[in-house]
């Protein structure tokens, strides 16, 4: 299995005891939905594209999406050590199905931006997953825009089609094409 054949679940964050244990964050909704996981695939800090299969024992919902993970044959605080800030991935297969109107980001990368005043916008470049908020980069008229991921403003993707459906705020593109202030005031 090779990396772009998986999806990040999440990564490790420390060990737990001396008996092997690991807490994990999984960037998932609903981290109880994982409980009756069964492997995992980790790639090392000192190998970041190689991925490396573990058989899980147990996995114990914690608090927020912790989890305390306890892998087969990790049996000593020494053990578990080394992996602890590996990312943690399941192979794409293993997403649950989604509605629709839903996408996985990795699906709409290449996808047509569709305005519903505008029209054909762009194409989607990239998403970036903010603190704040996921956003969406897309290429319009030579500079990259950012689209809040947000009901309000994305309403769906048409698979057939590959293509996104936006309803944008009046302004926000001329957010990215218009010079600020500033920056004419410096040409001037």
């Amino acid at each position: 299995m090779t990396l772009d054949e998986t999806y990040q679940l999440g990564y490790l964050i420390k060990t737990h005891g001396l008996r092997g244990q690991l807490v994990a964050h999984f960037d998932v909704d609903d981290v109880s939905a994982y409980t009756k996981l069964k492997t995992v695939y980790l790639t090392l800090a000192g190998a970041p594209t190689k991925l490396v299969e573990h058989h899980i024992e147990k996995v114990q919902p914690q608090s927020g999406n912790k989890v305390l993970l306890k892998l087969r044959g990790i049996d000593r605080i020494e053990e578990a050590e080394p992996l602890r800030g590996s990312q943690l991935h399941l192979p794409l297969a293993a997403l649950p199905e989604l509605e629709d109107d839903q996408f996985y980001f990795h699906d709409v990368i290449g996808f047509i931006v569709v305005d519903e005043n505008l029209g054909n916008l762009g194409t989607v470049e990239n998403f970036y997953e903010l603190p704040q908020q996921d956003m969406l980069a897309m290429r319009y008229q030579g500079q990259e825009v950012l689209i809040p991921v947000v009901d309000e403003l994305i309403s769906h993707a048409d698979h057939t089609k590959k293509e996104i459906y936006v309803n944008l705020p009046e302004g926000l593109l001329d957010v990215y094409l218009k010079p600020s202030t500033r920056q004419q005031d410096e040409a001037e």
